[in-house]
């Protein structure tokens, strides 16, 4: 009798604290922030844990899939042949989408866009084309006739929490695994794309390249983004967090931990000098862990 009396009383804790969480989620978060820590036991410095699979849509020319606790990214890369533009000549192309569907959040209505989605497609972009993390001149094929145009597609399949940090993650990560197709020229000096179905043609035609490449990456953009609630720093913050706690600043560092933008859009709080190079050193450990794991993927990806 002992034992079942103690499980409803545990149980009926554990309904109090749900309620109470529920009907006062400031001062849930708070009453554990005093203790330097966060409702799901993490520090308040710590990110959620990380993972990354490459090579995870077969049709695509490179794709990954990231998950930083439950937000999880599918990014896919297609290469399609274009010409280039007038004012440059010699370099290719590259056009993000970032799609949120009704799956990813309870908030995100079936047939209307997100707000969110918009506003982070527009900061990937900003991010890897002023990151110089791909440089264009690599996806020309032809000067003045024909260049690579890469489609990013990047699909949020849960949303919770810091989605462009995970966005740009699923992001740096297909463009590592990404290979660009083999193409030759045919009799009428058009581009062709080589497939198994035609391979005919790169024996025919002149090859452009001989088989595929990689891209060469250069300073691989990371993304922290940090909550600012009274004196308090939350590294990675949860759906909930976010909801809770209006203030974000997201701080993006390159491999070398040198800074390629920093992102504040608003919020009650101020980002104090010494607020923000606290973030700035959270953001630099942050990218060594990033980057052991995307080496890692890479790794196994190159196993297999």
């Amino acid at each position: 009798m002992g034992g079942s009396a103690n499980g409803a009383t545990d149980l009926s804790s554990e309904m109090e604290v749900d309620a109470f969480r529920r009907l006062f989620p400031l001062r849930f978060h708070e009453r554990h922030l005093v203790e330097s820590v966060r409702p799901d036991a993490r520090p308040l410095g710590k990110a959620r844990e990380t993972s990354l699979a490459l090579g995870a849509v077969g049709s695509a020319d490179g794709s990954a899939l990231a998950k930083i606790g439950c937000t999880t990214m599918l990014a896919a890369i297609k290469m399609e042949v274009m010409t280039p533009a007038t004012d440059a000549p010699d370099e290719g192309c590259v056009a993000i989408d970032f799609h949120m569907p009704a799956i990813c959040s309870p908030i995100v209505r079936p047939g209307r866009p997100a707000e969110a989605a918009p506003v982070v497609s527009k900061q990937l972009s900003d991010t890897i084309l002023s990151s110089g993390m791909i440089d264009l001149k690599e996806l020309s094929l032809v000067s003045g006739k024909a260049a690579w145009m890469a489609y990013l597609d990047i699909y949020c399949l849960d949303a919770d929490g810091a989605l462009f940090d995970a966005a740009l993650l699923a992001a740096a990560a297909a463009f590592s695994h990404l290979q660009i197709p083999v193409v030759s020229l045919n009799d009428d000096g058009r581009i062709v794309v080589v497939s198994k179905q035609n391979e005919v043609e790169k024996l025919k035609n002149k090859p452009v390249n001989e088989e595929k490449r990689k891209l060469k990456l250069k300073g691989i953009p990371f993304a922290l983004t940090c909550i600012l609630h009274k004196n308090y720093i939350l590294a990675d913050p949860t759906a909930e967090e976010e909801s809770i706690m209006e203030t974000l600043i997201t701080i993006v560092l390159d491999s070398s931990c040198q800074l390629v933008s920093l992102y504040k859009p608003g919020g009650p709080a101020l980002a104090y000098e010494s607020v923000i190079q606290d973030c700035i050193a959270l953001s630099r450990q942050r990218v060594r862990e990033l980057q052991t794991i995307l080496n890692e993927a890479i790794s196994d990806m190159e196993v297999d």
